[in-house]
């Protein structure tokens, strides 16, 4: 876990949420008293937390005055988080959408919702005509989401399950249609795409539908000065004393936040594309190469990843994107910060690669590996980095 010590007192709070302007780790978010000024550049509200069961609840807090800092009250709000994944209005309505204008997929047939939280697939599902739902949940919301279909008239249509995937048995051999919202930050966090394709492999049927079916990881570069001086360099002189150990925990960390689309300095890059339907478990590892050309002079602090959806068996293409020009959603993009600041001139590339792998004491965290280099009129470097995010 990364801890990143700002000069004032400050609150450190538990989340999965990650705002880069104000620090923080996939763990943990410091929130600074020196100011309680907007950010330079803020983000549009979005729904912060990526699973209910791990996240804590935000107290709001007053600014701090001089006195001994105390830490803000913790509470645990299952309704609160939850409602921050339904209200991610990309995420939620295209969900919806897909399943309402595409009814001929689901009607009379037997749908199996992987991770289904509250059960809103499930319900949307059962809505348009399905013969059987089963809805999946590991979680204590399950017990939550059995009393949500019966509030809403569908207990005859949904059978909420819990526990997980790998361990439990449904009452049917085989499923027509496997739905599940399983994508992480960097698309590969938490690493639940291996419990979707474990479903898939054990219970559909030979010609049935995963959805989604295709999701596709795509790299850029950013300037991002600022920050980076502001919250990495900051730890090589901290009051005439060299903390740079801290910085190197720092730097190893991917920091999860909306990037302002101005801070785009190069073309993106497609990493990857998996289609659910027919990969492996191990093409959830990959090493792919990259080339991103520079569209403007400017320096580079960081690259970023971010991903693509797709429903292709639908009528028309339907998806979504989490990319810093599109809409945005509680998955915001993933920051990966250099070593190097790069000086690019327009037209000059950088070239590389990454690789991409869960990590081997934890599956649920990521290890990232980036190469890259640059020959360029004003600049030239090659460096081979290593992060992980958890």
């Amino acid at each position: 876990m990364r801890v990143r010590m700002p000069q004032a007192p400050v609150a450190i709070i538990p989340t999965k949420d990650l705002r880069r302007r104000s620090g923080s780790s996939p763990k943990t978010m410091i929130i600074d008293s020196r100011t309680t000024k907007p950010w330079k550049k803020q983000p549009p509200k979005v729904p912060t937390s990526r699973k209910i069961s791990l996240c804590s609840s935000l107290t709001p807090m007053t600014p701090m005055s001089s006195a001994p800092t105390k830490l803000a009250p913790i509470t645990t709000s299952i309704p609160t988080l939850t409602s921050e994944m339904l209200k991610d209005v990309v995420r939620t309505k295209t969900y919806q959408n897909v399943i309402y204008k595409n009814s001929f997929l689901f009607r009379d047939k037997v749908v199996l919702d992987v991770g289904a939280g509250t059960g809103i697939l499930s319900l949307f599902c059962a809505k348009v005509g399905a013969k059987h739902v089963y809805a999946i949940e590991c979680s204590s919301m399950a017990d939550m989401a059995r009393e949500i279909v019966k509030l809403n008239g569908f207990a005859d249509v949904i059978t909420v399950i819990k526990g997980k995937v790998e361990e439990i048995e449904l009452p049917v051999a085989q499923v027509d249609v496997i739905i599940s919202e399983w994508m992480g930050y960097f698309l590969l966090y938490e690493n639940m795409l291996d419990t979707v394709l474990y479903a898939r492999n054990k219970w559909l049927v030979a010609d049935g539908l995963v959805l989604p079916d295709k999701a596709t990881l795509y790299l850029t570069a950013i300037e991002d000065a600022d920050y980076k001086e502001d919250k990495i360099e900051f730890w090589n002189n901290v009051y005439g004393f060299d903390m740079s150990c801290i910085r190197k925990q720092s730097i190893m960390e991917p920091l999860v936040d909306t990037v302002d689309q101005n801070q785009i300095v190069t073309n993106c890059q497609m990493l990857k594309t998996m289609d659910i339907s027919k990969m492996a478990t191990g093409d959830a590892s990959f090493t792919a190469p990259f080339k991103l050309v520079a569209e403007r002079n400017d320096y580079i602090h960081a690259l970023v990843a971010y991903f693509d959806v797709s429903f292709t068996k639908c009528h028309k293409l339907m998806g979504f994107s989490t990319g810093p020009k599109s809409r945005a959603t509680h998955w915001k993009q993933t920051v990966l910060y250099l070593e190097d600041v790069l000086t690019v001139c327009q037209g000059e590339s950088i070239v590389g690669s990454m690789t991409v792998a869960p990590n081997k004491k934890n599956p649920r965290d990521v290890d990232i590996m980036l190469k890259y280099s640059i020959n360029g009129r004003r600049c030239q470097a090659s460096r081979t980095q290593f992060y992980r995010m958890r």
